[in-house]
């Protein structure tokens, strides 16, 4: 079992490519527990729905064999995302904004072989994130994009680092920071040296930060070794999604190789890249056909990320 905390969102999305009939089932947490459904991994996912989406949020995840755990809440959360070029940069506001999940029965995650924190709007507090570690000993795993985010009197959202956010890293075992995020955190441009800002989240204390890089791959730093990850090319669709389904494929991998970083990493990577083909809760994905992706990555031993320090 893998626990999956943070608040689903009915999201509109629109691309160069696509654009989505109405608000459509996403999230952080959501998109990481979908996918991990379609690896045939038991998945429970826990966060707050209104009751505009409650029977629609009810009947979704009934219907991809997720276990769920609602808090209550006035409305569902949801956001309008419109990306303007082919590299995943977007305008991101508020449609709706859900609930925080004050506190929960440790009986829903302790259990698990892994917990996966991925808000989406500051809806998982500090105090909770350090009631789950002290109630869980397995596999932390942080996705910080919601822990990062506010929302200003237009409701477009921006993005800050909160004070206290280093204790919090300090308690999870994997940190996941995409491009945006590392330099919020860190003020460096990843896309310059993604290894000096993972070193500078690394010495905060969570055991591994990864750097995603969208198109040109992602880095993971354990402390000593730094490992680059070639993405995996595809025509890219919608990137909603990518550096979540990256953050399932990742945990999924990890659990089933002992810790394995790079065969985790290029796991991931063709993860994130089978989503990022589609649109949408209904993406097709399996192991499958992740691990035919996966043995490509696996060969381009002498890869490095195209970033600035390597040019």
């Amino acid at each position: 079992m893998i626990t999956a905390i943070g608040n689903p969102v009915y999201d509109y999305i629109k691309t160069q490519k696509i654009e989505t009939d109405g608000r459509v089932l996403s999230g952080c947490s959501t998109n990481a527990a979908l996918a991990l459904s379609r690896m045939g991994k038991k998945t429970r996912l826990i966060g707050s729905v209104g009751p505009d989406f409650k029977d629609r949020f009810t009947a979704d995840l009934e219907r991809h064999g997720i276990l769920h755990h609602m808090t209550p809440s006035d409305e569902t959360g949801g956001f309008s995302l419109i990306y303007y070029d082919a590299y995943g940069n977007r305008t991101l506001d508020l449609l709706g904004k859900a609930a925080v999940i004050d506190e929960l029965d440790p009986s829903l995650y302790a259990a698990s072989d892994a917990v996966l924190i991925g808000p989406i709007l500051k809806e998982v507090p500090f105090d909770l994130i350090k009631e789950i570690r002290r109630n869980f000993d397995g596999l932390f795993v942080c996705d910080p994009q919601g822990l990062l985010r506010g929302v200003d009197s237009d409701g477009r959202i921006y993005h800050e680092k909160p004070d206290g956010l280093e204790e919090v890293f300090a308690l999870f075992d994997v940190v996941k920071p995409n491009e945006l995020e590392g330099k919020v955190l860190t003020g460096i441009d990843c896309r310059e040296d993604p290894y000096e800002a993972a070193k500078i989240i690394k010495s905060w204390g969570p055991k591994l930060v990864i750097v995603t890089l969208a198109e040109l791959g992602s880095v993971i730093y354990d402390g000593e070794t730094f490992i680059d990850i070639p993405p995996y090319e595809i025509d890219l669709v919608d990137a909603t999604g990518a550096g979540d389904t990256y953050m399932a494929g990742f945990t999924f991998e990890y659990l089933k190789t002992n810790g394995d970083l790079r065969t985790s990493g290029c796991y991931a990577s063709c993860t994130s890249s089978i989503m990022i083909e589609q649109v949408g809760p209904e993406f097709t994905m399996s192991e499958q056909a992740i691990r035919e992706r996966q043995k490509k990555l696996l060969a381009m031993d002498d890869f490095k990320v195209r970033v600035a320090v390597n040019s």
